[in-house]
């Protein structure tokens, strides 16, 4: 699942209406607030006598690259140049450390299933005092990590990989602006992530792979109304991606050749979806040839484009339907993820989501040539409903909440009119989707409408409380 995240910036004096709303839809939801006393009390148990690996790599100066302030820090990264191509270290939080196999942390982090993301706060998979501090991969702390070592040629190919666990040390704690300065003055490490990230953009391109580098949505209060403001991703946020997304890879083909394991997989975007997606980007502006591949065409987007940022966002409709799948013994028949255009697994966002520490567990134990524990095997076949249902609830409350700050943003302009195409129809009844030039924005619009139709629209209501917009033609 793509899971699109709006975050609210904080406003001197800004009037609290969607941060009421925000509550309310998170106790609509039945989101938690807080963990229970015992789990919490396991938690700091944990974080006082945690299982820690033998092997020491803390010698390795890792670094992090990650959002400004987030404190749950999964991944670190040690590059460097090879005779025969690259090398790659890639440090994942080990949370085997502080999880015990049917405790309540395990229990609570089932129902869980993965953090949510609302644009004031998150709902944590784990205990803070695991997942924000002794579980993160904060700088100059050591830590137990699961170690990818991953051998890649000089294109970029990936020719071998294992994983370990071992105590690792993280010395710098870098995001997208920081990473861009030393870019700019020359660093080593960033130079190495450049050259390895574009070698494996060209690589996905080359399979037909289709990757959405998503927005990051700001929410801001800026007088008497709100402003949603798209940031793009940077290059550098593309190759950091990259990194991750050829662990994944390597996790799968682990898995496979072990026959033990739980794969990522999608299907091909349907044909409904496709069609959709072509009316937006007609609708927006961008130039899409009838024989070009999505993928191509979503790399193709300006992301300097308002517009066309807009239109990245919007592509996540086209990677629904991904799946867990779970095996033990036979190969499943289905394998790939259709946007990876390969075979794929989770297994680099532990602190954050439930499979993946499942599935690092799998790989350290095929690469040890070790039996994979009991409550690993015993535990698959539930993780694809476990998931799912998060992943269902990630879904909700992305909607709502980006439901409530449409309605916030255009609040101000009820009873003008705007430019738009009809990109979609009701299921039943009259009416429709609207996707709006300015601000791009899609909305339902009512009335008897045509798809694929350029009209003008109406906004005749914006409910921030009920969450909710309505249009119809002019």
């Amino acid at each position: 699942m793509i899971q699109r995240r709006l975050r609210l910036r904080d406003t001197a004096g800004a009037a609290p209406v969607l941060d009421d709303v925000f509550a309310a839809i998170r106790d609509e939801l039945g989101l938690p607030e807080q963990f229970a006393p015992e789990v919490e009390l396991a938690a700091a148990d944990a974080v006082r006598a945690p299982r820690l690996p033998d092997r020491d790599l803390s010698d390795l100066p890792f670094f992090t690259l990650d959002p400004p302030g987030s404190p749950d820090l999964d991944q670190a990264m040690h590059l460097e140049p090879t005779r025969s191509g690259y090398r790659v270290r890639y440090a994942i939080a080990d949370l085997t450390a502080f999880v015990e196999p049917g405790g309540v942390i395990d229990a609570e982090a089932r129902r869980r299933g993965q953090t949510l993301y609302s644009p004031d706060r998150r709902t944590p998979l784990h205990p803070t005092s695991i997942s924000e501090e002794a579980g993160s991969l904060l700088p100059g702390q050591l830590r137990p990590a699961y170690v990818w070592d991953l051998a890649l040629d000089p294109e970029g190919e990936l020719r071998s990989a294992d994983v370990v666990r071992a105590m690792v040390r993280s010395v710098d704690r870098l995001d997208e602006q920081s990473a861009a300065a030393l870019e700019q003055a020359g660093d080593p490490r960033i130079a190495l992530l450049r050259e390895i990230g574009q070698r494996r953009l060209r690589l996905e391109a080359e399979r037909g792979g289709a990757s959405l580098p998503m927005p990051e949505q700001e929410v801001v209060r800026e007088d008497d109304h709100y402003e949603v403001r798209l940031r793009p991703p940077s290059m550098i946020s593309d190759w950091n991606a990259q990194i991750s997304l050829m662990t994944g890879m390597a996790a799968a083909d682990i898995m496979l050749a072990g026959q033990v394991g739980v794969l990522r997989t999608m299907p091909p975007p349907s044909h409904h979806s496709l069609a959709r997606f072509r009316r937006q980007a007609q609708v927006l502006g961008a130039r899409w040839p009838a024989e070009q591949q999505y993928g191509v065409f979503l790399r193709s987007l300006d992301r300097d484009d308002p517009h066309q940022l807009a239109l990245i966002h919007e592509a996540a409709a086209l990677f629904r339907g991904a799946g867990y799948t779970p095996f033990d013994g036979d190969v499943p028949e289905v394998t790939e993820h259709a946007a990876v255009a390969d075979q794929y697994a989770h297994v680099t966002a532990p602190l954050r989501r439930l499979v993946d520490r499942f599935g690092l567990v799998v790989c350290e134990a095929l690469c040890r040539d070790k039996p994979v524990p009991g409550w690993v095997r015993e535990g698959l076949e539930a993780l694809p409903a476990l998931m799912n249902s998060s992943d269902q609830q990630a879904n909700r409350l992305d909607h709502a909440c980006t439901d409530a700050v449409e309605a916030a943003v255009l609040a101000p302009r009820v009873g003008e009119a705007f430019e738009g195409v009809v990109v979609d129809l009701r299921d039943k009844g009259p009416g429709g989707i609207v996707q709006l030039r300015q601000p791009p924005v899609l909305a339902p619009v009512s009335g008897d409408v045509q798809l694929g139709a350029t009209l003008r629209v109406r906004l005749v209501k914006a409910d921030v409380g009920q969450r909710r917009v309505e249009f119809t033609p002019v």
